[in-house]
């Protein structure tokens, strides 16, 4: 039997754990001190797991010692840490004592771990993409030269307020970018962002591109097998974000059908799936994965990144989906945990079908009315609904206080609501965000901040755009 070390934290760590028990396989879990009071430590222990503690969630030493120790067969990274660490699934997959590992080939993470790679092997199979730089800047003089010439590509466009991103080639989940509106900020800025990339990311690589004003962040998610099978779940919109570009309400699927946008979504659709599924069969893509696309109002697309792992809002997509008529609902990570472990799909695309409209909010201790700061302390009370159209995953216990680690970001649950359409969808949205209770305070005696009041008002934008 297989023995699965989850190398992740928190809800992930949870949803792992229970895919890993349907499938009938082994696991372990592993925590740091901060993580001591976290449900995916207690849940890993009262299911007969084996729990060990570490120093850091991404200290690879650490994690395979503890890998060899425990006798595992295979390691699931989880989303964020060591996920898309193309060195650490090598080393996995080519030591002495190799181990599985649950993501696609190291060759293909390595592939897909920078913005400007990513962008030429889409330039080079048709597929459009955002103008900018094609290659990674190192010169600040270059840099300047390419951010002249989109500014004045847009001017020409008769754009009015014309304004370029400058990226981290290596970045990802929205880190690593600013936006430039004048010209004579172009230097400072581009400095800071190298600056910023080789300490976090190691390369110190920078994209320049053409910023769109208006536009819906999609998705397109991808499930593929390392037999050379390939199927899609469909879309989703990703458009409700922080001010760090960091996601706060996924939809599925990415648009209304209901509503009247300036293209035909579902050609929009199609396309994006078409040349999403076209890439992954360029690159031997062998397990699950998210295509990312910029739609504009007037309906061009572009393709911003790939994801070679699992998403955190992969289960929205999953919430609506059917497979040969089974129950509504597919749990993604099952499915990525069991074509890791080198089984077929068993299904093909006609086998999959779609019902209704997930939508999931991120629940965080944060303070959207001041720059999205994170809220530090302790949690007293945290009660969620229960309804037979939600998904609740979290790590935050509800039956005791909960200080919420300072070390890692504030998220407390991901929660999903399913509906019939998208109006259903988001008036038990609204019902969902009501019935919330979360009380606590941090070490000065202040109430807890989260951004609920931030998830209602935004609720009404899902699937929309600006203009």
């Amino acid at each position: 039997m297989e023995k699965v070390l989850i190398a992740n934290r928190g809800e992930i760590a949870i949803r792992i754990m229970r895919a890993c028990k349907a499938l009938g396989l082994e696991y372990v879990v592993v925590y740091t001190e901060e993580d001591r009071d976290s449900e995916h430590v207690r849940l890993g222990r009262e299911n007969g797991g084996k729990v060990f503690r570490i120093a850091s969630y991404t200290d690879p030493n650490e994690i395979l010692e503890i890998a060899d120790f425990a006798r595992c067969t295979a390691i699931h990274p989880g989303y964020g840490f060591l996920a898309e660490n193309y060195r650490f699934a090598r080393r996995v997959t080519q030591r002495s004592r190799p181990l599985i590992f649950i993501g696609p080939r190291p060759e293909v993470i390595k592939e897909l771990g920078s913005k400007i790679n990513t962008k030429s092997i889409a330039k080079r199979l048709g597929i459009p993409v955002i103008p900018g730089s094609d290659r990674p800047i190192y010169n600040e003089v270059e840099a300047e030269n390419i951010g002249i010439k989109l500014f004045h590509q847009q001017w020409e466009e008769g754009i009015k307020h014309p304004a370029i991103l400058v990226k981290a080639s290596a970045g990802g989940g929205g880190m690593g970018i600013e936006e430039v509106y004048d010209l004579n900020q172009l230097r400072a800025v581009y400095r800071r962002i190298k600056r910023y990339a080789k300490k976090h990311f190691g390369d110190e690589g920078v994209l320049l591109e053409k910023k769109l004003s208006d536009f819906n962040h999609i998705e397109v998610q991808l499930v593929c097998s390392r037999h050379g099978e390939r199927v899609h779940f469909g879309t989703r919109n990703c458009t409700i974000q922080s001010i760090f570009r960091q996601k706060r309400i996924e939809v599925a699927p990415a648009f209304d059908p209901d509503y009247r946008y300036q293209f035909d979504p579902n050609e929009i659709t199609e396309k994006i799936v078409s040349y999403s599924l076209k890439m992954a069969a360029y690159l031997g893509y062998d397990n699950v994965g998210t295509w990312e696309w910029i739609v504009t109002p007037e309906g061009k697309f572009y393709l911003l990144e790939v994801n070679p792992r699992i998403q955190v809002e992969s289960g929205v997509s999953g919430f609506i989906s059917q497979i040969k008529k089974q129950p509504r609902g597919v749990d993604l990570v099952k499915e990525q945990i069991r074509l890791a472990l080198g089984e077929k799909l068993k299904y093909k695309q006609k086998h999959i079908s779609f019902h209704g409209c997930s939508i999931e909010f991120r629940i965080i201790a944060e303070d959207t009315l001041h720059g999205f700061r994170p809220w530090g302390g302790t949690i007293t009370k945290f009660k969620l609904p229960q309804h037979d159209w939600l998904q609740v995953h979290t790590h935050v216990p509800q039956d005791r206080p909960y200080a919420i680690p300072s070390d890692y970001d504030p998220n407390l649950a991901l929660i999903l609501v399913w509906g019939e359409s998208v109006a259903q969808a988001k008036e038990r949205g609204k019902r969902l965000l009501e019935e919330i209770v979360i009380e606590g305070k941090n070490n000065q005696g202040e109430e807890i901040i989260t951004n609920i009041e931030f998830l209602k008002e935004r609720l009404n934008s899902i699937q929309r755009f600006a203009t």
